[in-house]
């Protein structure tokens, strides 16, 4: 049930992220012609592209969850006991997780106890409720609160000598075929790790 759900989370995070962007340019681009080739212009273009990209933005932020690829300094992991990175990976994610919740559930309040009651609605966009653009907030958060979930009991189901991935030096390098932590039979290895030293050196653990 849970691997069903989060394939279903999934698809609608990829489908809404990406129709969005999509469709964003494409009004964004069409208002652009009407307005300097045929002088005139759209007048809900400029608000439905906001939303779009807007929609668009919260849902792929809320996909990054699942592939664990927001910014992140590793930095202090790479340099404490494995079980100490573990801990702090724990604290760090549930501290996560309730933001999210938070924001998805005042956000819900927010709909239903202010812009509901007092009917707000686009001018532009049809006279449509506005409630139904607010929703980006409870539904994205509360994805990605399930997401950070995912990772935070895959934390908990893991070795802590297993617990942190590849830095991003590595996989840079890895990419490149010169991976630091395969063939360590490979005379070049030695030179690859001090490459990936300096490389994490120079960015504080970031590229």
């Amino acid at each position: 049930m849970i691997k069903l759900l989060s394939k279903i989370i999934g698809h609608i995070n990829q489908k809404i992220a990406a129709f969005g962007i999509a469709a964003g340019v494409v009004i964004a681009f069409t208002n652009v012609i009407a307005r300097y080739v045929f002088d005139a212009s759209l007048t809900w273009a400029t608000e439905l592209t906001i939303y779009l990209f807007l929609w668009s933005v919260f849902f792929a932020a809320a996909y990054c969850f699942k592939k664990d690829a927001h910014i992140a300094v590793t930095i202090v992991l790479d340099n404490v006991p494995s079980r100490v990175a573990k801990g702090m990976l724990i604290l760090s994610h549930t501290a996560t997780f309730i933001f999210l919740v938070a924001v998805s559930y005042y956000g819900i309040l927010y709909i239903t106890e202010v812009i509901i009651p007092l009917d707000e609605r686009s001018i532009d966009l049809w006279n449509m409720p506005m409630w139904i653009i607010y929703l980006v907030i409870p539904i994205s958060f509360a994805f990605g609160a399930f997401r950070v979930a995912e990772r935070i009991h895959a934390i908990l189901s893991t070795n802590h000598e297993r617990i942190l991935k590849e830095s991003e030096a590595e996989q840079v390098l890895a990419g490149m075929g010169m991976g630091a932590k395969e063939n360590k039979d490979n005379e070049n290895v030695k030179h690859l790790n001090e490459m990936v030293k300096e490389v994490e050196k120079k960015t504080g653990g970031m590229l």
